[in-house]
């Protein structure tokens, strides 16, 4: 069996210092195979954000894969934001977008944000190359493998609100499924959520993970864990007392 920590949205410069504290006690005493970050590790994509996520990453002791939110762009500089936006990642950048192949699993980036478009900037987005490279990865997988793709924008509206539609999620999702993914893990809504959808004769699952930050919605902080075994995925909520 592995077995996977799904978190998400931990907004450091907002985060929760009892969450944090924590999750990452959870990690040290269960030992993991992975810790899967569906973006949003910063409030406002400063250094000093970056930093201090990049420390607390590295102190889990397990391997990690991260993707970016769209508070991990620049804020306040449009500027940066268009020709450098991931200048700030050092920290962290040999997690980002890191495939990870475990026993029986194979974990698969999907880029969601945009350095720029026509709407707001905290809205998802999936680029025609972000997901070819996905799906080419899917294609290379093992027979028997399940594939887990990691994006920060869930691809569609499940029963959130407050939030706009994922640009180019639903054809995203579909071309997902067509080249064997088995489920899209996601955060951005702050709340966990576990939908299974249906295409062409395939199931596909959206599993999304609830915050570790001070920005709680209806649930408590929280993070996902998730058992792959024999061809199958069981995925729980674990919240903080």
């Amino acid at each position: 069996m592995t077995r996977l920590f799904h978190v998400s949205d931990l907004h450091f410069g907002r985060e929760d210092q009892a969450a944090i504290r924590w999750f990452a006690d959870v990690v040290r005493a269960e030992r993991p195979d992975a810790v899967i970050c569906t973006g949003d590790l910063t409030m406002r994509a400063r250094s000093q954000e970056f930093a201090a996520a990049g420390e607390w990453l590295k102190a889990l002791g397990v391997p990690v894969t991260i993707e970016v939110g769209n508070h991990d762009l620049p804020y306040f500089n449009p500027l940066a934001r268009l020709l450098d936006p991931y200048r700030r990642f050092r920290a962290v950048e040999a997690a980002v977008d890191r495939p990870l192949t475990l026993p029986g699993v194979a974990i698969v980036p999907l880029k969601t944000t945009a350095r720029f478009q026509l709407r707001n900037l905290s809205h998802g987005r999936v680029s025609r190359s972000g997901l070819r490279a996905a799906c080419a990865v899917l294609a290379a997988k093992p027979a028997g493998t399940i594939a887990l793709v990691t994006a920060h924008h869930p691809l569609i509206r499940t029963d959130f609100t407050g939030h706009g539609d994922t640009h180019g999620g639903a054809a995203a999702l579909a071309a997902l499924a067509e080249a064997g993914a088995d489920a899209v893990l996601s955060g951005h809504v702050h709340d966990a959520f576990d939908v299974v959808h249906h295409h062409k004769g395939r199931t596909i699952r959206l599993i999304g993970a609830g915050t570790l930050s001070e920005r709680v919605r209806t649930t408590p902080p929280s993070f996902n864990e998730i058992h792959v075994a024999r061809g199958a995925i069981e995925a729980g909520v674990r919240t903080m007392a």
